[in-house]
């Protein structure tokens, strides 16, 4: 087999800056406010238009700046990685109200006065780190927590891109924006469905490890319920942790070694964290006796793309042309 080492870029979709929410087509409100919708098991209600969002993390965020609104947020927070270049002027102009890796506190997010809050962990919604949706609905600060992870780290049975496009179209709405959200999902539905059409057929597929990161020396890695496994199954590939417990699984490195896969996907992750980089990934992986002697180690079959683009957000799109072009280079 040849061997590669495929990166993949920040992008997916258009390159160019969002339109302010003030101008174009795409930033016309048709939302009929008051507007109630169910997430996550909870009905929330808004009564008009958000015009001052905190986002708990970085990538959401850059959702709504792609979906046009960036000018309303107030503050953000878990900030990971890079800016994508397209983005960074909107980016930069919004308060960060916590340190670089860490979640907004309670007191902090309130700070801001806001009247929407959105996150894409449930980690972060808790009396810990930013309150409680529940807390935050008695302030009456509605909110919207990702429907990918509205118990933590639980696998998510039908987990897909479909679910992801339909969070889009609903902050559209919620924003008073849902042509932006219909034209962002019908611009990643392209992305991801024009990689697909070039998945090159195999008589066996081949068997691909999503690894994270490690804690402690334990390597963490994708398991069912996630975008990773969904992901898998277009473009052909085996996810070998689909049988694991939650979607982001504890493993060890005998069972890795067990299941030997053909390919490792790494998340490049520039948090700071040991092994966190896909540079120093690959050197953990060819330096330990008994990983230095997988099968994808060996023949260099390594795949990086950034951590983030794992989680459900925008840069989600971008791995699937990634993984079809680094399977495919394979032969």
């Amino acid at each position: 087999m040849v061997s590669t080492v495929l990166a993949v870029s920040a992008v997916a979709g258009c390159a160019a800056e969002p339109p302010s929410r003030t101008g174009g087509k795409a930033a016309t409100s048709t939302t009929a406010y008051p507007l109630t919708l169910e997430n996550c098991g909870t009905d929330v209600t808004f009564e008009a238009g958000p015009e001052k969002v905190v986002t708990l993390n970085q990538t959401a965020a850059e959702i709504l700046i792609r979906l046009g609104v960036g000018d309303r947020i107030a503050g953000t927070g878990y900030e990971i990685e890079k800016t994508p270049p397209a983005i960074a002027a909107a980016y930069e102009r919004i308060p960060v109200l916590s340190a670089p890796g860490a979640e907004i506190k309670h007191e902090k997010l309130l700070e801001a006065q806001p009247d929407f809050v959105y996150g894409s962990f449930a980690s972060m919604f808790t009396k810990e780190q930013s309150g409680t949706r529940e807390q935050l609905h008695d302030l009456g600060v509605p909110t919207y927590l990702t429907e990918f992870d509205c118990d933590y780290h639980a696998s998510v049975a039908d987990a897909d891109f479909a679910m992801l496009f339909e969070e889009y179209r609903r902050l559209g709405r919620i924003m008073g924006v849902p042509e932006a959200g219909e034209k962002l999902a019908a611009e990643q539905k392209a992305v991801v469905d024009k990689a697909v059409s070039a998945v090159e057929k195999r008589d066996e597929p081949l068997k691909v490890m999503w690894f994270y990161s490690t804690y402690e020396g334990i390597p963490w890695a994708a398991g069912p319920g996630g975008l990773p496994q969904h992901i898998s199954g277009l473009v052909g590939a085996e996810n070998i942790f689909a049988d694991a417990r939650t979607k982001w699984a504890e493993v060890s490195w005998d069972e890795v070694a067990a299941r030997d896969p053909d390919v490792i996907i790494l998340a490049d992750l520039t948090r700071g964290e040991p092994n966190d980089t896909a540079r120093e990934k690959i050197e953990l992986l060819k330096k330990d006796p008994l990983t230095s002697r997988l099968a994808a180690v060996e023949g260099n079959r390594f795949i990086t793309v950034p951590g983030s683009h794992m989680d459900p957000g925008y840069g989600s799109a971008s791995v699937v042309p990634a993984l079809v072009d680094g399977l495919n280079g394979l032969g």
